[in-house]
């Protein structure tokens, strides 16, 4: 089939809200609920597992000469790669919190051109395709007219694997400058809460492209600006990230000392 990035991008919506209706019955199903610990703080879930394989099996049925990078069970990058996360929020997954979703991005040689995440509980479906704007639920979204910190709301996370100190640090500076800070446990949908507007910017230390990188899609393709992820080997080792609306962004870039990508 001739390369499109449109039927990528339809098939990826059609997959990530399969993704999510499996997600929304294992979660209601709160008696057969099981998890375990990857690493401090890092949940595990079978459903994480479970979803994985529905999307990659669909995207590559769909797509047999693409390759697939997920959380759980990795994979391979290719010029043409999906990389995904089957729950995003797998700590509110498991602890009943109903703020999850699936994050599927799709990478053509070294850049992030299509993301598409979905939020169950909620019935959001955010997607985005370079060039091609970003929606939620089929309407354009934009990032916030906001342009001043002291009058912000941005959502920090922090990686345990990470220095505490590094965290505590950046936590310092940001209230410093007065901003509102959040953090509500899933980072994919804290970058597309910036594509919404619902959010000025947000901030990690350290993320992995299946958690990030369909997110920063949408801020891009909302007028937002990022930072750039994939430099060096965040595809496969992952980066710190910064996502802001462009009234403030050079302000946060300043004070975080994180170099944003240039306005499309």
């Amino acid at each position: 089939m001739e390369f499109s990035l449109q039927h990528r991008l339809m098939i990826a919506c059609a997959v990530a809200r399969d993704a999510g209706a499996l997600q929304k019955r294992r979660f209601l199903d709160r008696e057969t609920m099981i998890y375990k610990f990857k690493g401090p703080q890092d949940y595990l879930t079978a459903t994480d597992g479970e979803v994985e394989k529905l999307v990659r099996t669909r995207l590559l049925e769909a797509f047999p000469e693409d390759t697939f990078l997920g959380e759980e069970d990795g994979g391979q990058v290719s010029d043409c790669t999906w990389v995904v996360d089957p729950i995003d929020g797998t700590s509110n997954f498991a602890r009943g919190i109903p703020y999850f979703c699936v994050s599927i991005a799709f990478v053509l040689r070294g850049k992030a051109v299509l993301g598409v995440i979905y939020q169950p509980m909620s019935d959001e479906l955010y997607s985005a395709a370079t060039g091609q704007g970003a929606t939620l639920n089929g309407e354009p979204i934009k990032t916030s007219n906001t342009t001043q910190l002291d009058k912000s709301l941005i959502e920090v996370g922090r990686a345990s694997r990470q220095p505490q100190e590094a965290y505590l640090g950046m936590l310092d500076k940001v209230m410093r400058s007065g901003a509102g800070i959040r953090g509500a446990g899933s980072g994919a949908l804290a970058i597309a809460n910036v594509a919404t507007g619902r959010v000025d910017a947000c901030f990690e230390n350290h993320m992995y492209a299946w958690d990030c990188l369909a997110g920063l899609v949408l801020v891009e393709e909302a007028g937002g600006r990022v930072s750039d992820f994939l430099a060096g080997d965040g595809l496969l080792k992952g980066n710190q990230i910064l996502a802001a609306a462009p009234g403030m962004a050079d302000e946060i870039s300043s004070l975080l000392g994180v170099p944003l990508l240039p306005a499309k």
